[in-house]
């Protein structure tokens, strides 16, 4: 028998009492002088940190520093959370709850509790809140912004075991959370390294002692139809700036056009299956592949067909050489282009067909290891999550006890 089923039949063999939140502390919303845009209320001599919901942690903590700081001026008219305050977010992203690490004042999308009983463990307390916002986000109302009111929560039960038993909780909650978050940080650092790595081979295999020739001896470049089309929720995919990514061109997140919209579009040339395809404004100089569906290009990009091995000039294009080119020739300030003059002009190493056959194949592979590790990290950091919720809800249920 573990230490926690001692406690629990020491002080609680017949089951739990629980109790309502609003039972156990007195809490209030945060507050902020209106309107939100105006400077006086930032900032300044004698800040203070201000608290949103986006400066809550997934840690139970306040990130290192606040996204915005309360000036003198408006302290008085928000609410001061002094260090080692439980508070929680009920607006917005529901349930992020944090114990202050610091001084600070809270906004009011969050709820702070004073005098919490002296029948409940502040940590204890803040793991059976964590437990019952999980439960209750998913029906929370709003659909973009969710919202629990002060007097719904009031009313959540939570078990209220022996102090003993909720420390022997505490401590092995604090444990396990502890080893969770250490190996999500492992498996988070793994992908990193493996980029890196990906990236010191990709240019040792693409600077090679090698011709050099201009993009347009290697490739056809087609500038895109400078028009704006209207979009369709059905139709087919037109690949725009913000569409142009590394890999495949991802066509469900695509907007689409219609039939008349499309034949206009690929007049000038219709994208083939591994083109690659070039952004120009913006975020200039990145390179997508053409999947194998039937798609046109919008605004602001350019197509290349390859006249040599095609996935060998696509991670060509995507070497520093070439990142270091198309810095060197973008123009504009805020918001850079780089010209179709300066696309054909881009010089590529061509090595012997064999030999961009062979690149193109190692630097595939990598593609596929590295995009594996992608995938499939959220998805174990996601399962390391859910193990750890299963855990805790499993340590703060009990059988609820008969009050006779």
């Amino acid at each position: 028998m573990s230490k926690l089923e001692e406690l629990i039949q020491q002080y609680c063999p017949d089951g739990v009492e629980y109790k309502m939140i609003g039972e156990l502390s007195s809490f209030r919303r945060g507050s902020f002088p209106q309107p939100y845009g105006n400077k006086e209320w930032y900032d300044g001599n004698e800040s203070m940190p201000f608290v949103q919901v986006a400066d809550i942690g997934n840690n139970l903590k306040l990130v290192a520093t606040t996204k915005r700081r309360i000036s003198k001026k408006a302290q008085p008219m928000s609410v001061f959370a002094p260090k080692g305050s439980i508070i929680i977010s009920i607006q917005g992203s529901i349930g992020r709850i944090a114990i202050t690490q610091y001084d600070a004042y809270i906004d009011r999308t969050i709820a702070i509790f004073n005098d919490l009983s002296n029948e409940i463990e502040p940590k204890y307390f803040v793991y059976q809140l964590q437990r019952v916002f999980d439960i209750k986000e998913k029906t929370a109302r709003g659909s973009t912004i969710k919202t629990i009111t002060k007097e719904e929560f009031t009313n959540f039960e939570i078990p209220v075991p022996a102090l003993p038993v909720q420390r022997e909780i505490v401590q092995i909650l604090d444990k396990f959370s502890l080893l969770s978050a250490e190996l999500a940080a492992e498996l988070a650092a793994e992908l990193p390294a493996r980029q890196q790595q990906y990236e010191y081979y990709k240019e040792q295999l693409l600077n090679t002692n090698t011709d050099i020739k201009k993009l347009n001896e290697v490739a056809e470049i087609t500038d895109s139809l400078h028009a704006t089309p209207s979009y369709v929720e059905e139709g087919y995919p037109m690949i725009r700036v913000a569409d142009v990514k590394e890999g495949y061109v991802d066509i469900e997140k695509a907007l689409k056009v219609d039939e008349e919209t499309y034949n206009t579009f690929i007049k000038r040339y219709k994208p083939q299956y591994n083109d690659i395809i070039v952004s120009r404004v913006g975020s200039f100089g990145n390179f997508s592949l053409v999947p194998d569906k039937e798609v046109c290009l919008g605004q602001n990009v350019a197509l290349i067909h390859p006249i040599i091995n095609n996935k060998y000039l696509y991670y060509y294009l995507r070497s520093k050489a070439v990142l270091d080119y198309v810095n060197k020739n973008a123009r504009g300030g805020g918001y850079k282009n780089i010209g179709i003059k300066d696309i054909l002009e881009i010089p590529i190493r061509v090595p012997s067909a064999k030999e961009q056959e062979r690149v193109a194949q190692i630097l595939e592979n990598f593609d596929s290891l590295i995009n594996s590790i992608i995938e499939g990290l959220p998805a174990e950091i996601e399962a390391r999550q859910k193990q750890y919720e299963y855990y805790r809800d499993k340590l703060l249920t009990f059988e609820r006890k008969v009050i006779q």
